[in-house]
Order: structure tokens, then sequence, then C-alpha cells
């Protein structure tokens, strides 16, 4: 099996032997070169074609966001990794970056006290996005071993007694921002039931990413607060290193936060949400799921699915990495598999029945547009 070849564009010296040193020890891992500026990282691209970079977000003399749409030009599949600060001015970059094109971002260690922790801190978010994102070529072994690993017993879909959708919930991880946005682009303001997201993001990035979505979508979006009350019409992002669950308090329903322990290595986990939304809306319930790595939402899509709810998912050629979706798509839970240009359209379709909403305009609009 061919290594992955990942080129490393960082100002720090410090940084760059950080990253060589954990690449390096994997051995489907090859560290191509360093780079400590943009002149260096794009001479290097050009010269070897690496299969990944990851890139600093804050560099000198050429910004990260800069050399980011240099790449794209020369080389507009190349996975770039963005290595970000958890700061709000590294955040608000990185949504940027994403927005350019970058696939996806690893944040740098604060906080943890010794070389040791940080080297694995690095690892755990890192390796996973190069493998998933550095092998496009193998991507067919790869879904092979991915349908293996779901070997769950099988699902009991209880007898559907009502096609109305009250809740609309959603997961997503690697490529989520940009497929969020590009979803919500043609929703309303009014739109007829409360939405609920779990972005796979670290506390700062929800936060703005919601800001983001507000700014250049109809639809309202908010990160959750503990205890909050949601309605039809808005839209709730979990915020980071959270979980997020809906309670149902006699008419009311409510949102939960916790920091219990990650599910799927993940806070927040899409699973969390979709059992809650399972048990307090049951068949009334419309899950998406949509790109992201791992298997976060396959444990919480059968929670729905037995509930009678509705679940559908983004397909594999508009996503960056067909891993949540793939696994609920696997595990036969999914009504509908689609392109992500047209899961509007189907969500509005599935939720106009008696709302005031003209979902099938909205939907007919979408589609030939």
């Amino acid at each position: 099996m061919r290594k992955t070849r990942v080129l490393i564009v960082d100002d720090s010296a410090v940084i760059r032997r950080l990253l060589t040193d954990i690449l390096s020890a994997d051995p489907e891992v090859e560290v191509l070169g360093t780079a400590p500026n943009a002149a260096v990282a794009i001479a290097k691209i050009q010269q070897a074609m690496p299969d990944v970079v990851t890139l600093d977000v804050e560099m000198p003399e050429v910004s990260g966001l800069a050399l980011l749409a240099q790449i794209r030009k020369m080389a507009p599949r190349l996975p770039v990794i963005m290595f970000s600060s958890l700061t709000q001015r590294a955040a608000s970059t990185t949504l940027e970056a994403l927005a350019l094109g970058a696939a996806d971002y690893v944040t740098k260690p604060t906080g943890t006290g010794s070389r040791e922790a940080s080297i694995e801190q690095v690892r755990a978010q890192l390796l996973p996005k190069i493998k998933a994102l550095g092998r496009p070529a193998e991507s067919g072994a790869a879904r092979t071993n991915l349908a293996g690993l779901v070997q769950n017993p099988p699902v009991t879909i209880a007898r559907r007694r009502s096609q109305r959708v009250d809740v609309l919930t959603i997961g997503c991880s690697t490529g989520g921002p940009n497929a969020l946005a590009a979803l919500f682009r043609d929703f309303p303001a009014n739109f007829p039931v409360p939405v609920l997201i779990v972005q796979h993001m670290p506390p700062l990035f929800t936060e703005l990413l919601a800001q983001r979505l507000s700014a250049t979508c109809k639809p309202h979006f908010h990160e959750a607060r503990e205890g909050e009350e949601i309605s039809a019409g808005g839209v709730w992002i979990a915020p980071g290193d959270y979980h997020m669950r809906v309670v149902r308090e006699a008419d009311r329903l409510k949102l939960t936060l916790n920091r219990d322990p990650p599910e799927n290595s993940c806070r927040p986990s899409a699973d969390v949400l979709f059992r809650s939304v399972a048990a307090a809306y049951g068949a009334n319930t419309l899950a998406v799921v949509l790109t992201g790595m791992g298997q976060d939402g396959l444990h919480g899509s059968e929670a729905i699915a037995a509930a009678g709810g509705q679940i559908v998912v983004q397909d594999e050629p508009t996503s960056v990495v067909w891993g949540m979706p793939g696994f609920v798509a696997r595990a036969g839970l999914a009504e509908k598999i689609l392109p992500l240009g047209d899961l509007a359209a189907e969500i509005f379709l599935r939720t106009r029945g008696g709302r005031p909403v003209n979902a099938a305009a909205l939907a007919e609009r979408h589609h030939v547009g």
C-alpha cells in the first residue's frame, strides 16, 4: 500500500518538528517535506505534488489564506488541512479557509502541560484526517472496509403513523460548514419546524459558524444555550465541547447541554442529539446526515428509525468524506441517498404537509436553480 505523502507548511520550526515526528511515526504516512513560507511551499508542491498539505492559518508575509488561494489555482483537488490556534481570530480565519476550499482543520494543542500530551492531542486529530483525505485512489478499498465495520443487529422499524415532520436534525463533520451553507441557501426564514445541528467543532468555532451562516442564509442560527426553548423557524448548533440534547417538559421542548464523555471520540456527538430527538419527537423526526469522517450518527439514526422517523443522507460523490452518511446508508437506515444539491428540495417536500410555507414552490425553484 502506498503511503500518504504529506507536506507540512508552518513558519514555526517547533511545529514543523512536532508534526514531522508525529506523522513519520505512522507506517502509512510519509512526510514529503516541510516549508517555512509560501514560496518554499509552492515550489515543493510543484516539484513533488503531495497527497495532503497541512497549512498554518497564521503565516507571515503571505498569509495562510493567500497561500491557500494559490494552492487552489495550481492544484484544485489537493486536500489542505488548516492548522489553527484556539483563538477567535484564528477560528474566524479557519472558517474563511474552509469556505475557500480547505478540506478540514486541526487545532493546535493548548494547556496540555507536556510535549507527550501535545503529541497525542495532535496525533488523534490529524492522522485520521490525513488518511481519510489523502488516498482518493484507494477509496474503493476503504469503502469496502467501511462496509465491513457495520455489524449491528437488525433494526426494527416502527410503523409510521404520521408523515408529519415536527423537527429536522442534522449531523455532519468534515466538509460540514460548506455543506450547511449550501443546504440552507434556499431555506425560508419561516421554515416550519425547528432545526438542530451537530457539527464537529471546538469551542469558538461553533459560535462563529452560527454567525457566518446567519449572515448568508435567511434562517437565524444560534449556538445553543442551556435550557433554551426551541420553536419553528430557528436553527440551533451544538456548542463545541458540549453534547446537546432536546428534552420535553409538558408542552415545551428545551435544549440541555452536558460534558458527558465523548461518543465516537466526539463532543458534541450526533448520536447523543439523535437519540434525544427520537425520544422527544418519535415518528415525527426527520434526520439528515451530511459529509463527515467516522460513524457518529449511526446509532442515533438507529434510534430514529426504530421510532418510525425519517432519515436522508448525502451521497458519496458530493461528500468530502463519505464516512458518517456512508455508515447510515450501508446499515439500511436511509430512505434516500441524495446529492447535496438535492437535499433542500427533499427536506421541503417532507416538511410541507399542512404548513404555511410554500415548500413545493421552494423545492421546484431549488431544483431548477
